[in-house]
């Protein structure tokens, strides 16, 4: 059992940068393979980035490739996903979710654990 749990979400302007952060519970952290999704009202969750268990393989949805970036810190299971350059589009609740599948995953369905989501909303 993997429990998570995302911070760092809030309220920024357009241009602006916000970081956020999943912390993990349990000393499995390092066999999972984590990703960020979000989520906007009246649409379906969608994959922002995905990390490898080691964080050796990366990927990006086109959305925000360029833009954000994914990382993580296996010894403080946590993993962060830093926004630059946000625009209004990028308004939806976040959520950080791990899978055992090996390598990176951008499929929703395929993820075991699943965290609360933080709202990020960027103003115009």
């Amino acid at each position: 059992q993997v429990q998570l749990v995302e911070s760092g979400g809030g309220l920024v302007q357009a241009g602006g940068s916000l970081s956020l952060s999943c912390a993990a519970s349990g000393r499995t952290f390092n066999r999972y393979g984590m990703g960020w999704f979000r989520q906007a009202p009246g649409k379906e969750r969608e994959f922002v980035a995905g990390i490898s268990l080691s964080g050796g393989i990366i990927r990006y949805a086109d959305s925000v490739k360029g833009r954000f970036t994914i990382s993580r810190d296996n010894a403080k299971n946590t993993v962060y996903l830093q926004m630059n350059s946000l625009k209004p589009e990028d308004t939806a609740v976040y959520y950080c979710a791990a899978h055992s599948r090996g390598g990176v995953v951008t499929t929703p369905y395929e993820y075991d654990y699943w965290g609360q989501g933080t709202q990020v909303t960027v103003s115009s």
